[in-house]
């Protein structure tokens, strides 16, 4: 999200805005995948909200990273790391060979503004050269060492959620609030639930790759052809991680609003979408329970896809291996200086970047 669109706002028609239908405001919250856990609120309590607590999977990464963390900005914004895991194991054994190891390949930073009326998205390449810190282990518990030069998405693969979200912090100096992560299985099975995704291409996606084959058009994509989608790359644009990053922004935001199209969902399924989308994720354990999810997709339910401003961090290509980039140091503290202070992302940041340029981010809208 660059500077944030004003589209949502009230415009000059000498009316005033009528505020938003209580339909309008259900299906926002259903856009970030999570509206379904509204259900405990109402019949069948002690069971839904057994079963879907049930459900649930949490890492408690405040304790693996202890108190070593930039500071913490109680000013009503929050920032939030969501990682798109890669593993092949179980179910996501079909889009890969299993290697024992999982790999953040989507990662974003999300800032929710103060008064949660806008959001910023910063998507940072899997491919991104970093210095890697030292971190602990969330699941062994054991210290994991740094390294220069580390590829971003190996901070996950050797450390987990919480070498993850130290590595990010540490790359930009902001204490992320909260983690969410969804895997490639639970990510479509939310697609299907939600009803697929229409999205419109303005020229053929053939990707052998993803096993995606879409012509000129608009379509409504089911859950399997949207992964298809996001993990597209060798067909568009220049080919690299860039490219898809800009589809997966474009796909987000369709997301959104089909979200926001659904309609007030009966009971039995907003039911199923909370089913299924407590079993898509890993959260932080102050996220890890069906209260504290309600509560913060509460806070989200007044963003529509306009409010949300995507940038991908700004980056060059490496001198030294062209299949890799670098963050440029001076853009990239403008993006992190802004989510500091609560403000747009200014435009400035990106016009030097290798990211959010080409024609992948205009191949779908």
């Amino acid at each position: 999200m660059s500077e944030q669109s004003g589209s949502s706002r009230i415009r000059a028609t000498g009316k005033r805005r009528k505020q938003p239908s209580r339909r309008r405001r259900a299906t926002r919250t259903a856009a970030w995948g999570l509206a379904g856990v509204v259900v405990v609120g109402g019949a069948g309590l002690g069971y839904a909200y057994v079963h879907l607590n049930g459900n649930l999977q949490a890492v408690d990464i405040n304790t693996a990273l202890g108190k070593d963390r930039p500071s913490n900005v109680d000013n009503g914004s929050e920032d939030i790391l969501v990682l798109g895991s890669d593993s092949r194991s179980g179910a996501n054994g079909e889009y890969g060979t299993d290697e024992g190891a999982a790999r953040s390949d989507t990662a974003m930073v999300v800032h929710v503004n103060k008064g949660h009326k806008s959001a910023s998205v910063v998507s940072i390449p899997r491919d991104t050269l970093v210095t890697r810190p030292d971190c602990t282990g969330d699941e062994s518990g054991e210290p994991v060492a740094g390294q220069r030069r580390a590829m971003f998405n190996t901070a996950y693969e050797v450390g987990g959620p919480a070498c993850a979200v130290k590595t990010v912090e540490s790359m930009s100096g902001i204490r992320m609030d909260h983690y969410i992560e969804v895997d490639f299985t639970g990510f479509k099975k939310l697609v299907d639930k939600l009803g697929g995704v229409e999205i419109t291409t303005k020229q053929a996606i053939n990707d052998p790759a993803s096993h995606l084959d879409l012509e000129p058009g608009t379509h409504t994509l089911d859950g399997e052809q949207s992964l298809g989608l996001v993990r597209t790359r060798k067909s568009v644009g220049d080919g690299s991680d860039l490219g898809r990053i800009q589809l997966q922004q474009a796909f987000i935001k369709a997301l959104m609003q089909q979200a926001k199209s659904v309609g007030l969902l009966n009971g039995t399924k907003l039911y199923g979408i909370a089913d299924t989308a407590t079993k898509a994720i890993t959260t932080d354990s102050d996220l890890g329970s069906v209260t504290e999810l309600a509560r913060f997709a509460t806070g989200l339910k007044g963003l529509g896809s306009d409010d949300v401003h995507m940038v991908t961090l700004p980056v060059e290509y490496d001198p030294a291996d062209p299949n890799r980039v670098v963050p440029l140091e001076k853009a990239g503290e403008q993006v992190w200086d802004a989510l500091r202070r609560d403000r747009p992302i200014p435009a400035s940041a990106t016009e030097q970047s290798a990211g959010d340029k080409g024609d992948a981010g205009q191949i779908v809208q």
